[in-house]
């Protein structure tokens, strides 16, 4: 089961401290949100997995955390700043502005100014000086200075290609209209990797990737069965691309891309390179006079060769949607009630564990829950509270709600058998457990 509809998950973001509006106490800022206590613990568990996935259970794939700030030069000869734009319009009769192609219908043709390009790139000041010359953007994408630190990370580590690079960092880019809640916001955060090939492998790896990214979706709770393959035809490739795969979900608001995994071919090193004539690009790229640096490897007999660059490049906003949407469950109790339920994977739960007095007044039962969330916090799984309101039945709605796993309920008993109760998110099943298999049971339960 997934939410009937957008309105349902924000209205759950925002009740339960997963997603706020960014400065909303002073009418908010359109495309521009703020992750809330369970949101922020959610969204570091997605990434971490990703991370874990990329870097630390791949030998051929190094990490990286680069500047947001960034050279001109670095989007000039990337082709950001000639072709990083979006066809913007104007409707005199709502006084609105859209991109071309997202017109609402109630805007009549003849009301539509001429389609005009806008640039999708924040500028900023660099020094006292505010003029033309001292200026940087932020960045659009990270995939940027992984490609100007390649012979960087390839000198400090000794990689061999074929190898990756990793980032996951912020992007911006100044959307004209930000829409569907965080899926097209101006201020994100993408997990991207550069893979580096030789050329002549591109093609093969590159569908290796596609069915890599659709398995680690699937461990996350998004089903192969809920994502369509889109190749995206050759009229609607980026400049820079020889072929593109998107991971198409059905989020709320319709069938929208999850991650795209590209075969840029050797452009992105053949045009941030020096001495470019004597690198036999297969790509266009602009002459580049400012260049310092060689992007290329050089064979045993001497030759250079610019790597081709297979990249996967995912959303950390779109893919906490598209989980959030796939874990969301309404069931039907017996009294009539509605139970909403988060079954979210238990290593991307916000909570582990939530222990659970079952009376807040009761000193005993309440040091008892203190001293084994404190044990349990110990075990290093992620976020583990103390849950402490008196109301077990509220307790568990609440609990189910936001994805916990596992309750753990302090009663009387606990102070004469050093056992507690145990609640199972998923089934509701209540089984006792001694205090001291706690840990072998969580660590069980939530890792998976």
């Amino acid at each position: 089961m997934t939410a009937k509809n957008m309105e349902i998950l924000v209205a759950l973001c925002k009740r339960r401290g997963f997603i706020f509006q960014s400065n909303e106490i002073y009418g908010g800022m359109q495309g521009v949100y703020d992750f809330g206590p369970l949101g922020v613990e959610l969204k570091n568990n997605l990434k971490n997995a990703w991370w874990q996935s990329m870097v630390y259970e791949n030998d051929d794939i190094e990490g990286l955390d680069s500047s947001i700030l960034t050279n001109p030069m670095v989007l000039k000869y990337s082709g950001h700043e000639s072709t990083f734009s979006d066809p913007m319009v104007d409707c005199k009769s709502c006084n609105m502005r859209f991109r071309a192609d997202q017109v609402p219908a109630s805007c009549k043709k003849e009301d539509l100014t001429p389609p005009r390009q806008f640039n999708l790139m924040f500028k900023t000041n660099i020094g006292p000086i505010e003029n033309d010359e001292n200026f940087a953007y932020l960045r659009p994408e990270t995939a940027q200075q992984i490609f100007t630190n390649f012979k960087n990370v390839i000198d400090s580590t000794s990689k061999p290609v074929p190898f990756g690079i990793a980032q996951i960092g912020k992007a911006f880019r100044n959307e004209i209209t930000p829409r569907n809640f965080i899926f097209r916001v101006r201020e994100f955060e993408q997990m991207e990797l550069e893979y580096f090939v030789m050329p002549g492998t591109d093609e093969d790896t590159h569908s290796a990737w596609v069915q890599k990214r659709l398995d680690w979706w699937e461990k996350q709770g998004v089903p192969i069965e809920s994502i369509e393959l889109y190749d995206v035809p050759s009229e609607e490739l980026a400049h820079y691309s020889k072929k593109t795969v998107d991971l198409m979900y059905r989020f709320p608001h319709g069938l929208e891309e999850l991650e795209g995994i590209a075969n840029r071919t050797d452009f992105d090193l053949g045009s941030h390179s020096k001495k470019q004539n004597e690198l036999n690009l297969t790509a266009s790229v602009a002459e580049n006079k400012h260049s310092n640096s060689k992007m290329a490897i050089q064979s045993e007999s001497g030759e250079w060769v610019v790597p081709y660059v297979i990249e996967p490049s995912a959303g950390v906003e779109r893919g906490f949607l598209a989980i959030l949407n796939e874990a969301y469950n309404e069931e039907d109790l017996e009294d009539g009630k509605i139970r909403v339920v988060l079954k979210l994977k238990p290593h991307l739960s916000p909570i582990k564990a939530a222990v659970i007095p079952l009376k807040k007044n009761n000193e005993d039962l309440v040091n008892s829950s203190r001293e084994i969330k404190a044990n349990l916090q110990k075990l290093g799984l992620g976020r583990i509270i103390l849950e402490n309101t008196g109301n077990i039945g509220k307790s568990y709605r609440k609990h189910d709600e936001i994805g916990t796993p596992v309750c753990i309920t302090v009663d009387f008993e606990t102070l004469n058998d050093e056992s507690v109760t145990l609640r199972d998110r998923d089934s509701m099943k209540q089984k006792r457990i001694k205090i001291k298999d706690l840990d072998k049971y969580l660590n069980k339960t939530v890792i998976n």
